[in-house]
């Protein structure tokens, strides 16, 4: 493969809804035509923001368009994330453009790690936010604790009403500690009968994280595989995590992270659109030196506005993260 400095993808889902290694100059088209992504700036000054326990940390970015589904928007844009350590909370963020500033929402968190009488944990964090067309609603998925994946849904994207739990280390084989940091998308899988997808991060006895996935008739009751999708040593890796869904010239693909210590690029695999496929491509999209990466990418949500594609990330050293925002070249 070509070097190259920033890369990645796909058909935004903010909207309406990328490869080798680090390089000081644009290169060519990522794996299977998916675009080169360019560092534009981060999303907003973390060390500024209202809520506390976000100025030192804040993961997992997921940005949503709310045109046409939400009513008298704070902005065209919702931008969600939170810190990953206690107390957590799950936070928003607005903006009319995709490349910024987001102004932080005065009542942070949106949701808090305790929501009686559901649940009283140490901390929630990891939001994806999916637009359920049937419903007509924003459904935010997150956990609290690391073992426990939760449902809440919204019509306004600020004002949740809990659901219920849609994954845990109980739904998985023995030895699983840890079913976490899930995003759900919308994919059809006629053979299975089922609407949705779930991606999510598997941590077990052996202390190894793999990507889990899962498929679902109404994005609630779920039917998850007792394998992995993606293990780590079959990719080069001690551990991947973060993983996202994506679709482009009609296949679909995962595109994960990998733990520092194995070089801390974003990885692309293909699975087809059955996801039967294991296709490993390699790197995705490449870690900036300095700031605000510091060699670390994470946590890709993706987006489109006025034609132009958008990536959303972690970026920066695990728990020191800050949410970056890179732009299509």
């Amino acid at each position: 493969m070509t070097q190259l400095s920033r890369r990645t993808v796909l058909r935004g889902t903010a909207g309406l809804a990328a490869l080798p290694l680090l390089s000081a100059s644009p290169a060519n088209a990522a794996p299977a035509g998916f675009p080169t992504y360019r560092y534009v700036r981060t999303a907003f000054d973390k060390s500024k923001l209202s809520y506390e326990p976000a100025r030192k940390e804040v993961i997992f970015p997921c940005i949503r368009g709310t045109i046409g589904r939400i009513a008298n928007p704070l902005g065209r844009y919702y931008l969600y994330y939170a810190p990953h350590d206690a107390p957590g909370g799950i936070c928003l963020s607005y903006s009319n453009s995709l490349e910024g500033p987001f102004i932080e929402y005065p009542n942070n968190p949106i949701v808090a790690r305790t929501w009686s009488p559901h649940y009283n944990v140490s901390h929630v964090s990891s939001p994806h936010v999916l637009w359920n067309e049937s419903a007509q609603e924003m459904w935010l998925y997150f956990h609290g604790e690391n073992t426990t994946t939760r449902l809440a849904r919204s019509k306004d994207g600020i004002h949740f009403t809990y659901d219920k739990v849609v994954l845990s280390t109980s739904m998985m084989p023995s030895g699983t500690t840890e079913t976490s940091y899930a995003r759900v998308f919308e994919h059809e899988l006629p053979a299975k009968g089922s609407k949705y997808v779930m991606v999510f991060m598997i941590n077990t006895t052996a202390n190894r994280r793999s990507i889990g996935w899962g498929r679902s008739v109404d994005g609630r009751t779920w039917v998850f595989s007792p394998n992995s999708l993606i293990r780590p040593e079959e990719v080069g890796s001690q551990n991947i995590g973060a993983p996202t869904v994506v679709h482009r010239n009609n296949s679909t693909y995962v595109i994960y992270h990998q733990d520092k210590a194995s070089g801390g690029r974003m990885l692309i695999t293909e699975v087809g659109n059955d996801f039967t496929k294991r296709n490993h491509l390699g790197v995705f999209h490449n870690p900036l030196a300095g700031a605000p990466d510091n060699g670390r990418c994470a946590a890709a949500s993706f987006g489109t506005m006025d034609g132009k594609e958008y990536m959303f990330y972690e970026a920066g050293e695990r728990l020191d993260g800050a949410i970056a925002i890179a732009r299509a070249i």
